[in-house]
């Protein structure tokens, strides 16, 4: 099963990631876990030039700067996960471009999503999870943990428009199960946990 998680900076996803991880291992189910961009050198180093506060990087070439890397991410890592049939947890997958791109920075959503259909070989999660948290306490909890990625470092405005990206997939997207952010990190995933589960019972063999 390929699970993913998805929020705004500072929503919590890291976190919630490592205790499902740490969860799902204490039930014996065979974990992975990944993040975009990332999972692979390629990806890091894609990772590396993505993230860094002093380069700057045209929306378009964001796009395909993350679909290179995902798209050796996909090849090297996540698909032999899932043919091992291991469960994938992936911080970021490819709702995270329609997000920042499309609705953070302005591109077409549609056309996004068949660019990033074509850089996955059109492999998609069966589950999403969007860690919902307003900018304010994004902002707060970014502060919290000192320094800031180019990412980061755009404005209140620009995190909202993501945030309402998120929410508008959403509801266009039955996969995607939104929770709210602000709560305890062990309550997250606690929640995350029981809709998983609920889910492979409803698709065991998903």
């Amino acid at each position: 099963m390929f699970v993913t998680f998805e929020g705004i900076e500072g929503s919590g996803k890291s976190t919630a990631i490592a205790t499902l991880a740490r969860l799902l291992r204490e039930r014996g189910t065979p974990v992975l876990v990944t993040r975009e961009p990332g999972g692979t050198p390629l990806g890091d180093a894609v990772r590396s030039i993505f993230l860094e506060s002093l380069v700057r990087i045209d929306p378009l070439t964001e796009v395909f700067l993350l679909n290179a890397a995902r798209a050796q991410h996909v090849i090297e890592v996540i698909g032999p996960a899932l043919k091992e049939a291991q469960v994938v947890l992936c911080d970021r997958f490819f709702d995270a471009t329609i997000a920042y791109q499309g609705y953070g920075r302005g591109l077409d959503v549609d056309t996004l999503l068949r660019l990033c259909q074509e850089a996955t070989q059109r492999i998609a999660p069966d589950l999403t999870f969007v860690l919902d948290v307003a900018p304010e306490i994004s902002a707060a909890r970014v502060a919290a943990r000192g320094g800031s990625d180019r990412l980061e470092r755009e404005g209140m405005a620009f995190h909202a428009r993501v945030r309402e990206g998120y929410l508008q997939l959403a509801e266009r997207f039955s996969r995607m199960h939104v929770i709210d952010g602000s709560q305890t990190p062990d309550r997250v995933a606690a929640i995350a946990l029981a809709e998983l589960e609920a889910r492979r019972a409803r698709h065991p063999h998903a």
